[in-house]
């Protein structure tokens, strides 16, 4: 059991030491690939590529429909087709196939010749052309943030990586430090602002003496320690940490914009080097492989293969993969499933079987949820398919965070009822809004 430590947050044993201080393992580019073409929710593409097609380290994929965000070949070679892969999502989703030829032929996304020279609206329209997405697990757009920045006052970028396990942001920001500060700049310049913070989670003396030391040469930029406690990475408990203020939906209520520490050096390598996200650094952890470790991977390569490339599974008979952290990541179906933009982690873990309790009505779900709602409550009323109750207790309002499944003495799993009960909401207001329409 955790050692509580207040109200919305929990002291969770991070594990972050079993990969935190090893090398990145640069894994090369497997034979295939396969470029899922779903970012966020969305699924719907126009695709600029087909099959039989000779494709370069940076040829234009696909971009969203709905709102403009490009995918980018992460090899050359030859596009094989289109195939339909079980995805992180949980639903098979459209994959382009790519053979790999392995001579790594290149062409620049953007071609900018002086990235200093941008001004703030061509800062935007590059991150737009990037495909920059949030690379802390959101992918949501990164230029929407910039949209509108009236009343903008500060950048935060979150380093604060409090998922256990995960530590492939503290490895990003140890190996490519000065274009985390470059990044964060350029996200200043785009926001009009003259000040950032860089947080990063207390007791981690090596990256902070890093930090500190490139901000000296930074104007306007500061590093800042929060406390090692769970879900401090949430948007919300990170922007209450570091300016006392709540906000109603988005950041920019308090004049912030929160984007990933992972995400500000991908825009620097963007407008510096033309890269689009061709790799990710992503922590493959826990007791489920042999040799826990970060490994800096292509986009489209699948799990299966990068957990062969650190020596296997510890137990490959009865494991559970996560995509993700242990507390908000969820199961895959199979481990073929690939790496995207925006994946960070994989956890995996032996499965253990632990018996559940009555609920003791004990409160410690409501006392530690950081979105402040009650999720024995919520459990209940999802038990008794009560959908009244479950939208006057704002269910949707749940991040799935897991911190009332963690605290639960009992050892209930409270977030998967929070789960169901929030699919439960969403398909009746879908189904309120099919009636609406046909009348």
């Amino acid at each position: 059991m955790s050692f509580l430590s207040g109200l919305g947050r929990v002291k969770l044993d991070g594990q972050k030491g079993l990969t935190k201080d090893k090398p990145v393992l640069v894994m090369e580019a497997p034979d295939t690939v396969y470029i899922p073409l779903v970012i966020g929710a969305a699924t719907q593409f126009d695709i600029h590529v087909a099959q039989g097609d000779h494709v370069s380290v940076g040829t234009k994929l696909a971009t969203r429909k709905d709102m403009y965000v490009p995918i980018y070949s992460p090899v050359s070679g030859t596009v094989k087709g289109f195939e339909k892969r079980m995805h992180v999502t949980g639903r098979p989703q459209n994959h382009v196939v790519i053979e790999n030829d392995h001579q790594n032929e290149s062409v620049k996304v953007l071609d900018i010749a002086d990235g200093d020279a941008l001004t703030q609206a061509e800062i935007v329209d590059a991150m737009k052309e990037l495909g920059l997405v949030g690379l802390g697990g959101s992918g949501f757009p990164t230029y929407i943030k910039y949209g509108k920045t009236d009343g903008i006052h500060t950048v935060i970028i979150n380093g604060v990586e409090c998922e256990p396990f995960l530590t492939s942001d503290h490895q990003a920001m140890k190996r490519d430090t000065k274009a985390l500060f470059d990044g964060t700049e350029l996200m200043m310049k785009a926001a009009g602002v003259q000040q950032a913070i860089i947080a990063i989670k207390e007791h981690k003396p090596d990256l902070f003496e890093i930090l500190k030391n490139e901000a000296a040469n930074h104007q306007g930029i500061e590093v800042k320690e929060v406390p090692d406690a769970y879900p401090m990475g949430w948007e919300r408990t990170l922007v209450k940490q570091l300016t006392k203020k709540d906000y109603d939906k988005l950041p920019a209520e308090v004049g912030v914009i929160v984007n990933n520490a992972s995400t500000a050096i991908a825009l620097s390598k963007g407008i510096r080097n033309g890269e689009g996200i061709y790799r990710r650094i992503v922590t493959v952890s826990g007791n489920g492989v042999k040799n826990p470790q970060n490994v800096d991977c292509v986009v489209g390569t699948p799990f299966n293969l990068v957990v062969e490339a650190i020596g296997g599974y510890a137990d490959a008979s009865d494991g559970i993969v996560l995509n993700g952290g242990p507390m908000m990541g969820k199961s895959v179906m199979n481990d073929t499933i690939v790496i995207t933009e925006y994946t960070n982690g994989m956890t995996c873990l032996i499965r253990e079987e632990i018996e559940a309790l009555p609920c003791l009505k004990c409160g410690i779900c409501t006392l530690h949820c950081p979105a402040h709602l009650q999720p024995v409550k919520i459990m209940a009323a999802e038990k008794g398919a009560r959908l009244e109750m479950l939208e006057k207790l704002d269910v949707m309002r749940c991040v799935e965070c897991g911190a009332c499944s963690y605290v639960c003495p009992s050892k209930i799993e409270v977030t998967d009822f929070v789960q169901k009960a929030k699919r439960r909401v969403n398909l009746a207001n879908i189904r309120k809004n099919a009636a609406a329409k046909k009348k």
